[in-house]
């Protein structure tokens, strides 16, 4: 999973995740994007496969929608963490 090679709505690879493997993910955004206000306490995985395309019952948004969200947000966090941007503000010229 890659922020910079986002997964398709109908890449085949999404037809094999169980409804249990959706649950997992789920959970995982919720954990990951809880600190920059990502909240979808109703979240459930969808069995619904609609032309090739997995749901999650979010607003029935593809399945690559969750995976690509959550590869955004581990992106985003690693790089972050890695290269620490300084304070700006008043107090702290640019």
């Amino acid at each position: 999973m890659s922020a910079h090679l986002p997964i398709r709505p109908t890449d085949p690879a999404l037809l094999h995740l169980s409804s249990r493997q959706l649950t997992q993910l789920i959970v995982e955004l919720r954990t990951e994007g809880r600190e920059f206000g990502l909240l979808w306490p109703s979240a459930t995985s969808g069995e619904i496969n609609l032309q090739g395309r997995r749901l999650v019952d979010v607003g029935n948004i593809p399945a690559s929608t969750l995976v690509n969200l959550l590869a955004l947000l581990r992106e985003y966090k690693r790089n972050r963490d890695t290269h620490p941007r300084p304070p700006r503000g008043p107090y702290y010229p640019a």
